[in-house]
C-alpha cells in the first residue's frame, strides 16, 4: 500500500473539519478530543444570515440550559431596600446601589451576570460602556431588569444564559463541560439551538441558521448537521 504525502494527510485533515456531524456524532467527536488535564468547556457557534446593523435583525435573549453549564456563575444585584433583601436570601453574590455602580466604575467586573430593579437603571445606565462589551449590561429583553430579582437569580443559578448576535452574525455559548455526559451535552445543545430558531427576528432574509460548530476549549470545531438539529430540537420541545 503505497505511503501518502505529508501534505495529502495534511490535507485530508482539513477535510475532516468540512465534515457534517449528527448531533450524537458531533458530541462523541467533542468527549474524544477534549484530553486536556483541566475540565474543558463545550462551546457552541451558530452562524447566522442576519445583519445586526439593522434593527430588524438583531437578536437577544436568554435561554435555560436542562443541566446547567457546568460553572459556578456569580451573579450581582443592583436592587435597595426590600428587592436588595430578597437577592441576597436568594443567593445573589453581590448586592447594592449606587456604591456597586461605583465599584464597577472603579474596574470591578469579577462577575458572570448582573440584574437590576427598574428603578435602579438610572444609576446602571452609565455603566453601558464598561458591561455592555462584556454582555453584562442587565437588559430587559433577556429578563434582567425586573421586580422578580429572587426568580431571575435562581435561573441564573441554575445554568440560565445569554446570548446575543455578535458583528459577523455569529451567536457563541457554553453547553456544559467536557465531564458532563453525552446527553446531558445533546440535550443542553438541542435546548440552545431550538431558542435561537424560536427567536428568529422579524427582518431575518434568506438562510436563517447556515451552520453550527460545537468545540471544547482546547479542541478542534465539528459542525453539525443542522436540518437534522432543528427536526430534533422541535421534536424534544413538543
Amino acid at each position: 500500500m503505497p505511503k501518502h504525502s505529508k501534505r495529502f494527510r495534511n490535507l485530508s485533515k482539513d477535510l475532516e473539519h468540512l465534515k457534517v456531524y449528527s448531533v450524537d456524532e458531533a458530541i462523541e467527536k467533542i468527549k474524544k478530543t477534549a484530553t486536556a488535564k483541566f475540565d474543558e468547556s463545550i462551546d457552541i457557534a451558530i452562524r447566522t444570515g442576519l445583519d445586526p446593523k439593522y434593527a430588524d435583525q438583531q437578536l437577544r435573549g436568554s435561554c435555560v440550559l436542562p443541566h446547567g453549564t457546568g460553572k459556578t456563575t456569580r451573579v450581582v444585584v443592583f436592587a435597595a431596600g426590600q428587592k436588595a433583601e430578597e437577592a441576597r436570601s436568594a443567593g445573589a453574590d453581590f448586592v447594592g446601589a449606587e456604591d456597586l455602580v461605583t465599584k464597577i466604575e472603579g474596574g470591578w467586573v469579577d462577575f458572570d451576570a448582573a440584574v437590576a430593579t427598574p428603578d435602579m437603571m438610572r444609576f446602571v445606565g452609565k455603566l453601558g460602556r464598561i458591561l455592555g462589551p462584556r454582555n453584562l449590561m442587565p437588559n430587559p429583553k433577556v429578563g434582567t431588569v425586573t421586580q422578580d430579582v429572587a426568580k431571575v437569580i435562581t435561573e441564573l443559578k441554575a445554568g440560565k444564559v445569554q446570548y446575543r448576535v455578535e458583528k459577523a452574525g455569529i451567536i457563541h455559548s457554553t453547553l456544559g463541560k467536557a465531564s458532563f455526559d453525552a446527553k446531558k451535552l445533546k440535550d443542553n445543545f438541542l435546548a440552545f439551538f431550538q431558542a435561537i430558531n424560536k427567536a428568529k427576528p422579524s427582518g431575518a432574509k434568506g438562510t436563517y441558521i447556515k451552520s453550527a460548530t460545537v468545540s471544547s476549549t482546547m479542541g478542534p470545531g465539528f459542525l453539525v448537521d443542522v436540518n437534522e438539529a432543528r427536526v430534533e430540537s422541535e421534536k424534544t420541545a413538543s
